[in-house]
């Protein structure tokens, strides 16, 4: 509870309030007008009050959501070190990576279709369906006897994890104003972050169940970890928030102070409004929709780079298996608290770019180290170099998501910028996974110097981007001939709209 509080970081903000009629400061039971968001004023709570109770239902459950879900897609990093490869002789050539990589294509494809789906079933039915069959692929995946077991349960479980990352965060984004998202954002984020400090600790901990009921402990990760995933679906099919509409845990009143308050900042979101193939065709018209992707992409090679490959790096370092699931916690537990004071001064200052750009330089000076410090007397230097991959990669993440997605207008746009954000970001899984290659073992130096170059490319896209949406702000600003649009109109074309303001 303090921890959401904390996270909240706002006061209270008294309405404005006006005189609707000449005799309604002689009535004082009249009710209060916002004049900001031509809305009546909330009467029964403040803003402050209503924004907790929101952050309590919303992103509490998403957080344990892709914690699970992040868990279960790079839990084979740690089922690795228990002599997966060996026992299901994965040693011979590219079979490993063939088995992380055939995630991806399900993964990638699926991207666009499932935030639609999304829409069309409601969040809490098909956020809470997926993340019950990625937990029951993962026993799968613990059960499996052969190289090609573990690819056709791998494949299911990038279809069954397609709809997690961008639902979730498309769902988030229609929650809350762009200058208060980030810190959610952030905090949903570092769920990858405590899933793998957690995975770490989980797999110590798992790992000495070796040979219980004829099991090996790399078996009983994954049995284990989806049996977890399974169970908590259930109850979060009761509990996952819809889409603030069609919120029945909200009042009438707090529903349409709450659309209000974002249709003021963000322009009306057009909930009842159907998505056609037309507004797919229509959005990649726009040059930042582009954008948008690289600066995912850039990050993403990076950090599944990290995700995949630590405990291997880790282990190269001569520590035991459980001693290298141990090591692994501290990076990801710093990333986390890093990102979320990132997020706090970014929120503060309402700025995106420059927090991007800081992140990714402490990414980059992290795999320089790398690549450059050689030998067993570097060894605690090349350990500290994780915490800057970690910090930098898994700060700058969140940041750019959010940037992008909180400056799509309406539900249509931001339904499909993210699905496609998302997709397209994570074909960098698959450059990362052939990036670490097993001959390279253990200075990966093919593996570090691509990270730097497509990190690289991430501030490239970001600058470009922040090129564009100031460029386009001032166009509109000064523009003379202005048409004037009704209100169908400016959320027909959602932050194409010239009254429309990108975040900077």
């Amino acid at each position: 509870m303090a921890l959401l509080t904390t996270l909240r970081g706002e006061k209270s903000r008294a309405p404005v309030a006006t005189e609707k009629s000449s005799d309604t400061s002689s009535d004082p039971k009249q009710a209060q007008y916002d004049e900001d968001l031509h809305v009546v004023a909330l009467e029964n709570t403040t803003e402050a009050k209503l924004m907790r109770k929101i952050d309590l239902r919303v992103v509490p459950c998403l957080c344990v959501l892709y914690l699970l879900a992040f868990l279960d897609r790079v839990n084979i990093a740690n089922a690795a070190v228990f002599n997966l490869k060996k026992e299901l002789h994965l040693t011979a050539g590219q079979r490993y990576n063939n088995c992380l990589v055939i995630f991806f294509i399900p993964y990638i494809l699926f991207e666009i279709p499932s935030n639609l789906l999304l829409k069309r079933f409601k969040p809490n039915v098909w956020l809470s369906g997926c993340m019950f069959f990625f937990g029951l692929i993962s026993i799968f995946q613990g059960l499996v006897q052969g190289y090609s077991g573990l690819l056709a349960t791998r494949f299911f479980l990038g279809v069954a994890e397609t709809g997690m990352f961008p639902g979730c965060f498309y769902l988030i984004s229609m929650w809350y104003k762009r200058s208060e998202a980030q810190r959610r954002y952030s905090f949903f984020f570092g769920s990858t972050t405590l899933a793998g400090a957690f995975g770490g600790l989980l797999a110590s901990a798992i790992g000495k169940m070796q040979g219980l009921q004829g099991y090996s402990g790399w078996r009983w990760i994954f049995i284990l970890e989806g049996v977890l995933t399974c169970v908590v679906a259930i109850f979060f099919f009761f509990v996952i928030p819809n889409f603030p509409e069609d919120a029945k845990w909200l009042t009438e009143e707090e529903r349409v102070y709450v659309t209000s308050r974002l249709a003021a900042d963000q322009g009306k979101a057009a909930l009842e409004r159907s998505i056609s193939l037309k507004d797919v065709g229509t959005a990649f018209k726009d040059f930042k929709m582009i954008l948008g992707g690289f600066m995912y992409f850039g990050l993403i090679v990076p950090a599944y780079g990290y995700a995949y490959f630590a405990p291997a790096i880790i282990q190269s370092y001569g520590y035991s298996p459980i001693q290298t699931q141990l090591h692994s916690v501290p990076p990801w537990a710093c990333a986390f608290f890093f990102a979320m004071i990132l997020a706090f001064i970014s929120d503060g200052v309402r700025h995106r770019f420059v927090f991007t750009l800081i992140p990714i330089v402490i990414s980059i000076t992290g795999f320089a180290m790398l690549l450059g410090l050689v030998g067993p007397a570097h060894r605690h230097a090349e350990y500290a170099a994780l915490f800057l991959v970690t910090m930098g990669t898994y700060s700058a993440m969140p940041i750019i998501v959010c940037w992008f997605q909180m400056n799509l207008g309406g539900h249509h746009r931001r339904s499909i910028g993210t699905g496609w954000q998302v997709g397209f970001g994570n074909i960098g899984g698959i450059i990362a996974v052939y990036a670490f290659q097993a001959k390279d073992a253990p200075r990966y130096r093919p593996g570090y110097g691509t990270c730097i170059a497509f990190a690289c490319l991430s501030a490239l896209s970001c600058t470009l981007y922040f090129i564009a949406c100031s460029v386009q702000n001032k166009q509109r600003a000064n523009a003379r001939n202005r048409v004037e649009l009704s209100e169908e109109e400016k959320t027909e074309l959602g932050d194409m709209s010239p009254d429309y303001r990108y975040q900077l």
